[in-house]
């Protein structure tokens, strides 16, 4: 219920009928105009760190200069939400057709492998960098190995740092869902001989 009216807001009225070719799943909808919005707390928390304000981590190294923190830190957040904008691609008619602005190919039709590969390839490369299950006694397992965690101040700064990063983690395999839904509704139906 709460899901629904989240995403009238984002999103005041569902697609209709003639928007893709097959219907959409309700659940890969309401998943793919999620993500952004899972994305943002964690957006939202990387920013302070472009003006050197440590969000309670006691970090050892010191921080890049402004002048590179700050453009690297909301490049970061813009792009990461761009790209969690794409996941609404998966859904709806400009997913399927191009659309007529884009020079070239506007007007066109998307063939699904186009679609899917990238995305599959992008979920899985999200999920090697942002999965990791904790180890015990602060450390994680990564793709990278074993990692120390972070240290904070005090249990209030750890809590949110939890709360606003943890959304992140699931964007990699709800971006692989999403392409093989996209690629399931779009495949080639096998013609009937008979």
């Amino acid at each position: 219920m709460a899901i629904d009216r989240l995403l009238r807001m984002v999103h005041p009225s569902t697609p209709t009928i003639g928007d893709t070719e097959q219907p959409v799943p309700r659940w890969a909808m309401r998943l793919a105009y999620a993500m952004p919005l899972l994305l943002l707390p964690s957006c939202l928390w990387r920013l302070p760190f472009a003006f050197h304000f440590d969000m309670g981590q006691q970090q050892e190294g010191g921080l890049p200069s402004l002048w590179v923190s700050i453009p690297y830190v909301f490049g970061l957040s813009v792009m990461s939400e761009l790209i969690a904008f794409l996941c609404i691609g998966l859904v709806r008619g400009w997913g399927e057709v191009a659309p007529a602005r884009i020079p070239f190919i506007g007007g066109k039709r998307i063939r699904p492998l186009a679609a899917v590969i990238p995305a599959l390839l992008g979920g899985l490369t999200l999920t090697a960098l942002f999965g990791s299950v904790p180890f015990g006694g602060g450390q994680w397992l990564t793709v990278f190995g074993i990692v120390e965690s972070v240290p904070y101040d005090n249990g209030w700064w750890y809590a949110l740092a939890m709360i606003c990063t943890a959304p992140i983690s699931v964007w990699g395999p709800v971006v692989v869902v999403l392409a093989i839904a996209y690629y399931l509704r779009r495949r080639p139906r096998p013609r009937n001989l008979l």
